[in-house]
C-alpha cells in the first residue's frame, strides 16, 4: 500500500514537471492585460536550464511608438542587490575582503562603524539609516551625487538599531558596499560587473545603467493616468549597486541557472546566500508558491517592477519586468508560475460596468471590519467612486457588479 501511494506521488510530479508550457493561454493572457493599459513589460520563464517561453508587450519609448524586443532591456531595481551580493562574495573567493570586515576601514565616521561587518550590510541587519526613505532627500533622487556627499548624508545619520539586532530593509547599504567595491579593486562598479558577471556569462543585454536611451533598445517606465505618462528616471548615483543595473528577462534566468550550478560562485558562498534569517539571506530571499518556496529577489525603482525566482527541487525560474504597471504582480507571478507547473489558470476579463450617480453616493461612507486594521472612506469625486484607507493615498475603484469594485493595480477587491 505504501509502495503504491508512493509511486502514485511521484508519477503525479513527474507529470506536473513534464508538463508543456500553454504557451496559447500565456499569450492570450499577456494580451488581455495589453489590451486594458494593465502591463507592458517582459517576461521569460525556464524549465530544466532551458528557456521555454518569452514574451515582450506594451512600449518603451516616450512617444509610445516603439514596440519591445527578446533583447530590450529594462531597470531591475533591487534585483541589482542579487548581483552586487555575487560581487561582495568573489571578492571574498579573491581574498580582498571578508564578511566580517568593519565598515570602520571605509567609514569610519559612520555610527557604529566598528562593530558593523560586511555581511550586516548584505543581509539588511546593519542598522544603517535609509537614505532614500527619507522625505527630505527626494530632491536628491534626479540629479547626480558625489560619492563623497552621500557618505557624509548616509554618515550624519544615527543608526536605527543596535547592528545584527534585526532585519530591516535598507538602500543605503548596498550604496556602501558597491564603495567598498571599488575601493579595494580600485575600479568602478560598472567595470567590476563586466568583468566578473556579464562577459563571462555572456549575459548581452544586462548592464550598469547610466540613462536609458530608447534608441539603444532601453525601455523608459511609464504611470498611467488616463493614457500611459513617461516616469521621471532615478539617477545612477543614488541607485548604484542597490538598483543601477538594466537587463531583461532572459539575461536574468540564464544568470540565476549560472548561480545556482555554481559557476560564478562557490557552493559554499551559494549556500551562504540563501541561509535566511527573517527571512533574508545575502542579497536574495524565499518567495512563496502554493506549498513551495523558490529563491530570488523584486524590484521596484521608478515605474518599473521586476520580480526573479527559481524553484530549486524543480529547476524552474520566472524573470518578470514591467515598465508600466496597472495591475497587481504577484497576480502576474501566479499565473507564469502555473504554466509552469501545468497548472489551468483564469484569464480577467476587466469588464467593468457604469454606475448612476445615485448608486455612485449611496456608496459614500466610512467603513470599517474585525479583519482590517484601517477603516476605508469612500467618496465620490467627479462621479469617480475613489477609496482611502486611514493615512493612506486614494485610489480609484472600478464597479465590476453593482456590489463589488477593484482596484487592480494592488489587487484591492471591495464588496459592499
Amino acid at each position: 500500500m505504501k509502495k503504491s501511494f508512493l509511486l502514485l506521488i511521484l508519477l503525479g510530479l513527474i507529470s506536473t514537471l513534464s508538463a508543456q508550457i500553454d504557451t496559447k493561454k500565456l499569450n492570450e493572457f499577456f494580451d488581455t492585460l495589453e489590451t486594458n493599459n494593465k502591463f507592458m513589460g517582459s517576461v521569460a520563464l525556464m524549465k530544466k536550464g532551458e528557456i521555454v517561453y518569452t514574451k515582450q508587450v506594451g512600449f518603451i519609448s516616450e512617444n509610445l511608438q516603439q514596440k519591445p524586443n527578446k533583447a530590450t532591456s529594462y531597470h531591475i531595481g533591487s534585483i541589482t542587490k542579487t548581483f552586487t551580493s555575487v560581487l561582495v562574495l568573489r571578492a571574498t573567493e579573491e581574498e580582498k575582503l571578508s564578511l566580517n570586515t568593519t565598515l570602520d576601514k571605509f567609514f569610519p565616521k559612520l555610527e557604529n562603524a566598528s562593530i558593523i561587518t560586511v555581511e550586516n550590510l548584505l543581509n539588511h541587519r546593519s542598522g544603517i539609516r535609509d537614505f532614500t526613505k527619507d522625505p527630505k532627500n527626494s530632491v536628491l533622487f534626479y540629479q547626480e551625487n558625489a560619492k563623497s556627499e552621500l557618505i557624509k548624508l548616509i554618515s550624519n545619520y544615527q543608526s536605527d538599531f543596535t547592528p545584527n539586532s534585526k532585519f530591516e530593509y535598507c538602500n543605503s547599504n548596498y550604496l556602501l558596499l558597491t564603495y567598498i567595491l571599488e575601493s579595494i579593486y580600485k575600479t568602478s562598479y560598472s567595470s567590476l560587473l563586466n568583468e566578473k558577471v556579464t562577459t563571462p556569462l555572456k549575459l548581452k543585454q544586462t548592464h550598469f545603467s547610466k540613462g536609458i536611451e530608447s534608441s539603444k533598445n532601453q525601455a523608459k517606465s511609464f504611470f498611467l493616468s488616463n493614457e500611459w505618462q513617461i516616469f521621471p528616471e532615478t539617477h545612477y548615483s543614488v541607485s548604484s549597486g542597490a538598483g543601477a543595473i538594466a537587463s531583461n528577462p532572459t539575461d536574468l534566468l540564464k544568470f540565476h541557472k549560472a548561480l545556482f550550478t555554481h559557476e560564478i560562485l562557490s557552493k559554499e558562498n551559494v549556500d551562504r546566500m540563501l541561509t535566511l534569517k527573517d527571512n533574508y539571506g545575502l542579497g536574495m530571499f524565499a518567495i512563496p508558491y502554493e506549498k513551495q518556496f523558490g529563491f530570488g529577489h523584486n524590484g521596484k525603482i521608478d515605474g518599473f517592477k521586476s520580480i526573479l525566482v527559481t524553484f530549486l527541487d524543480t529547476q524552474s525560474s520566472v524573470a518578470l519586468i514591467a515598465n508600466g504597471l496597472n495591475y497587481d504582480d504577484n497576480k502576474i507571478l501566479i499565473r507564469l508560475l502555473d504554466a509552469v507547473y501545468g497548472k489551468d489558470f483564469e484569464i480577467p476579463d476587466f469588464k467593468v460596468i457604469d454606475l448612476s450617480i445615485d448608486e455612485i453616493n449611496d456608496l459614500i461612507g466610512i467603513y470599517s471590519s474585525a479583519s482590517f486594521p484601517l477603516k476605508i472612506t469612500i467618496t465620490n469625486i467627479e462621479n469617480n467612486l475613489m477609496a482611502q484607507a486611514t493615512g493612506q493615498s486614494a485610489f480609484p475603484l472600478d464597479a465590476t457588479s453593482k456590489t463589488t469594485f477593484e482596484f487592480s493595480a494592488a489587487g484591492i477587491l471591495l464588496e459592499f
